[in-house]
């Protein structure tokens, strides 16, 4: 049965939660990119290899997304803003540790322990969205909270390029983490209606026992192969995202502070324009299209291909850095899109389940596995060629995308 009708959050209310969480949402993602910003100072201190510096990635991830299901099963049952109260308090208290390190190990302690604490975060805030606002308001909703994802980014960045030169890379671990530790009380002040609040049409809202959701995941084939598509989307942003700074500095010959702040403005300004755009045109292709949310990330990825790969060989400094705004405004139109087709296709009762499982999926085949892989590669090889398995990832993530979304329109 349906909620009642009292329960439905007011505008006023409804904004303010999405206020928090994406607030939440941009420490969350200062906190993942300061690592990015000073691994060249951390890997020089404590003699690491480009190999062990993509483990650093990985062990937050490897956490990540084990947890992941853990918390998600947890986000269908219980509150949910005590769960994410908890999660952004770990991450915070984990990422000043990594200022603490003296060792290969301990800093791998440290990202590990950043892994747990946002796991819990990001499970459950997409799920706590989708009660907040109704269908046709989702996808700008979603761009709203993702958009946090660019700016915490280069925030992120730029913390490094200034205080890793004045102050040491230690410091930027401090200044990004302690704060959030106090932070974490003010998302308990955000409304955690009842699930299902802001569907149009009456909902079966009780959470199905774990084993028999996630068949029920793993029969969907929407869910199916926009999680799979993210996979590989999310492959090669996170190898991206993490060796840019390094692959300036060492390929191209840019000085750190410099090449933190070229990948700062290029994500910011491209990620700030591509999430608005792409939620924007989510929300007016799923009124034409039935799979009109997944048209986008699908089309997207696929004329991003190109540019992705001028954005790592063309020789010109002007040329490359155009090459590389188009290439992530083009991939950035997919954020919101996609993580509302996530949590739209599956029921209620299984939403934060459903981005659990997602969260495992894209981190398992992506993101975890991206940065070592291309730090093996770079040594074996050289960086240059390396990160060319960035736009190979994207082609994939495009056809999987663009063939989910055609094979679901004919259903």
């Amino acid at each position: 049965m349906p909620e009642p009708e009292a329960h439905i959050l007011s505008r006023g209310a409804a904004y303010y939660g999405l206020g928090i969480v994406t607030f939440l949402n941009f420490l969350n993602y200062v906190d993942r990119f300061i690592l990015a910003a000073v691994l060249p100072a951390v890997q020089a201190e404590l003699r690491l290899t480009n190999a062990q510096a993509g483990y650093l990635a990985t062990a937050f991830l490897i956490t990540y997304f084990a947890t992941s299901p853990f918390f998600g099963a947890l986000g269908d049952r219980v509150s949910r803003t005590r769960l994410l109260a908890a999660g952004v308090g770990a991450w915070s208290m984990a990422t000043a540790a990594g200022g603490l390190a003296r060792n290969f190990i301990q800093m791998l302690l440290a990202r590990a322990g950043v892994g747990v604490g946002e796991a819990s975060y990001a499970t459950i805030a997409p799920a706590l969205l989708f009660d907040y606002f109704p269908g046709a308001q989702r996808g700008r909703a979603f761009a709203v909270f993702y958009v946090a994802i660019p700016v915490g980014a280069a925030v992120g960045y730029l913390l490094g390029a200034l205080l890793e030169p004045a102050f040491g890379w230690r410091a930027a671990f401090y200044v990004v983490g302690l704060p959030g530790i106090a932070l974490a009380f003010l998302v308990l002040s955000a409304p955690d209606p009842p699930r299902g609040a802001a569907e149009e049409h009456p909902v079966i809202t009780k959470a199905e026992p774990v084993p028999a959701a996630l068949l029920g995941l793993y029969r969907n084939r929407a869910y199916v192969g926009t999680v799979l598509g993210y996979a590989a989307y999310t492959f090669a942003f996170g190898g991206l995202a993490f060796w840019m700074p390094t692959y300036l500095k060492e390929v191209r010959g840019v000085e750190l502070a410099t090449a933190n702040k070229i990948v700062a403005a290029v994500t910011v300004v491209a990620g700030l324009t591509g999430t608005f755009l792409g939620g924007y045109l989510g929300d007016r292709l799923s009124s034409r299209f039935k799979q009109g949310q997944l048209w986008v990330p699908g089309l997207s990825s696929v004329a991003a291909i190109v540019p992705s790969w001028l954005a790592l060989s063309v020789p010109s400094s002007s040329m490359y850095i155009g090459w590389l705004f188009l290439a992530e405004f083009l991939l950035f139109l997919s954020t919101g899109p996609v993580n509302v087709v996530i949590v739209s296709v599956v029921p209620v009762g299984a939403r934060a389940l459903a981005m659990a499982v997602s969260i495992f999926t894209i981190h398992l085949l992506g993101d975890a596995i991206a940065p070592p892989v291309i730090g093996m590669l770079a040594d074996a090889r050289g960086l240059a060629r390396a990160v060319l398995i960035v736009p190979v990832a994207i082609a994939i993530s495009g056809f999987i995308w663009t063939g989910a979304a055609a094979s679901s329109e004919s259903v």
